[in-house]
């Protein structure tokens, strides 16, 4: 691990996955749990997703997974969905993660997740579209 510190180290591999997403959720705590955002960023960003036995794009199926196995977690895997694309996650990947988990997790869980997806992709799409030159 490099020398700098937890936080340091944390925020610049949020950055690295989520973007602009991962420092408005913090920046979403700091009015009511800003200690809180601390642990977000040191302990999971930090600690965990800094290490060297996984690739991020191997870490983000991995918590996609977990989202939508867990079937309550929709905002999160929302955005891991995001942080996986940034990281090289192809769509199709991510939804056969999501449909793995309809074996271990149910139908229910992988159809939230399935849903989740369609939103980001949406989303996305959105962003892509070219704007409109306007008529003269």
């Amino acid at each position: 691990m490099n020398t700098a510190t937890r936080y340091e180290r944390g925020l610049e591999k949020l950055k690295e996955i989520d973007g602009e997403i991962g420092e408005r959720v913090v920046a979403s705590l700091a009015d009511i749990a800003p200690d809180f955002a601390r642990y977000l960023i040191e302990f999971p960003f930090g600690d965990i997703y800094s290490r060297p036995g996984l690739d991020l794009k191997s870490r983000e199926i991995a918590v996609v997974a977990a989202l939508t196995a867990m079937g309550n977690a929709a905002p999160q895997l929302r955005v891991h969905i995001q942080g996986a694309l940034n990281v090289g996650v192809s769509r199709e990947e991510v939804i056969e993660t999501i449909m793995q988990m309809a074996v271990y997790a149910g139908f229910p869980a992988a159809l939230n997740g399935l849903f989740a997806a369609r939103e980001v992709f949406a989303s996305l799409d959105t962003l892509d579209q070219p704007v409109a030159e306007p008529e003269h």
